[in-house]
């Protein structure tokens, strides 16, 4: 079988949102989006066998004349980095493609040809914005009527005690029922964020630490392990972080040193870990018995990225949640999953399905493919 064609499909015209959104992320004074797009590629083979994958940045020509069957030898070649700090090319859409080739040449999901453990997979309701305490506690309690177990709030207001006193109040609003989680964004790469001294970071560890927080995210930058490692040392609450990690041999140092309890790999944000690259952090993580919780992207290309974490996720032992953007009415299924015909969404419990059906088990929306896209073919 050999690669013939890849055509880059994105969206005709913005997807709106129904009110403009800045995330706790934003560079100060950022501007607001007020549409997200989506793009991804089709993959032709000259069996006849489609594959579809997110476009992650990389130059879809390198997949010409090559057998889908390589895709270990394309991931080496391409996304390894070949040591710590080199980065890859940014082919994880294009690697996720070629395991939706092998997937439907198979007639088989993903997950079950890679040795499926489960068929379902808890998630947790990570938010995006800074809002009033009140509206925080509106959005927990909510969050908990739907079913998930979990919620990641934000953190990063000008005055840090402002933001445990919002955890505090959330948790004294839902008690112990919901798990609690942070994110503190100090990996961020926006210009101009102010980023915590390890001081302020170590002080406000504690104060999360008394509040039963269940893991802080990314409480200074990814460069600082020994001061990652410190803090993890300090708390009982896990340390988390590493979505920004260029490559998944990224981790080593992170691990080896105790940076990191909580290992949080994306399977497309740095463009290098894919497939591939998300089980071998897992397996990492597990060999210094730590837990992964991937990281999830995003945007109008989101089911794709989460279709690729759930299958990657359901061959392993020590993923107990996976990252699921909700924060209405901004990131909703109406907004994040336009592309496909039937979203992906908790289930009353929580969890969602891996897809069952061959490769990746996505299907596209087709009356938009037809009139609603831009198309650029390379062959």
């Amino acid at each position: 079988m050999k690669i013939t064609k890849v055509e880059t499909v994105r969206n005709r015209d913005p997807i709106p949102l129904p009110e403009p959104w800045l995330p706790a992320w934003s560079a100060p004074g950022g501007t607001p989006a007020t549409s997200f797009g989506f793009s991804f590629h089709r993959v032709y083979t000259d069996e006849g066998i489609v594959g579809i994958g997110p476009n992650t940045g990389a130059a879809p020509d390198m997949l010409l004349g090559i057998d889908p069957f390589t895709v270990g030898e394309f991931w080496d070649r391409h996304m390894s980095g070949g040591r710590p700090g080199r980065s890859g090319r940014r082919a994880a859409g294009l690697e996720i493609a070629l395991w939706d080739i092998l997937g439907k040449a198979a007639q088989t999901p993903i997950a079950k040809m890679l040795g499926s453990r489960r068929d379902r997979i808890p998630v947790y309701a990570a938010t995006s914005r800074l809002l009033e305490t009140p509206a925080h506690i509106e959005q927990a309690k909510e969050v908990a009527g739907l079913g998930f177990k979990a919620v990641k709030l934000r953190l990063h207001r000008a005055n840090p005690w402002d933001d445990v006193r919002v955890v505090e109040a959330v948790r004294e609003a839902v008690g112990d029922d919901l798990l609690l989680m942070v994110d503190a964004n100090q990996n961020n790469i926006s210009p101009g964020y102010e980023f915590w001294s390890h001081q302020t970071a170590m002080r406000v560890a504690r104060d999360l630490d008394a509040l039963r927080v269940y893991f802080l995210e990314e409480p200074l930058p990814r460069e600082d392990i020994p001061g990652l490692a410190e803090i993890a040392a300090a708390i009982d609450t896990f340390v988390a972080g590493g979505e920004h990690s260029p490559t998944a041999y990224d981790f080593r140092e992170h691990l080896a040193q105790g940076a990191y309890d909580v290992v949080q790999p994306d399977v497309t944000l740095m463009g290098n870990m894919g497939i591939i690259g998300m089980r071998k952090v897992a397996d990492m993580a597990d060999a210094s018995r730590r837990l992964i919780i991937p990281h999830v992207t995003g945007g109008g290309t989101f089911p794709f990225y989460l279709a690729a974490t759930l299958h990657a996720m359901a061959t392993v032992d020590n993923c107990p949640m996976i990252e699921y953007p909700h924060d209405p009415p901004v990131l909703t299924p109406e907004t994040l999953q336009v592309p496909v015909a039937v979203p992906l969404t908790p289930d009353d419990d929580g969890c969602v399905a891996v897809p069952d059906g061959p490769g990746l088990g996505i299907e596209l929306d087709e009356k938009l493919m037809e009139s609603g896209v831009v198309v650029e073919t390379v062959e």
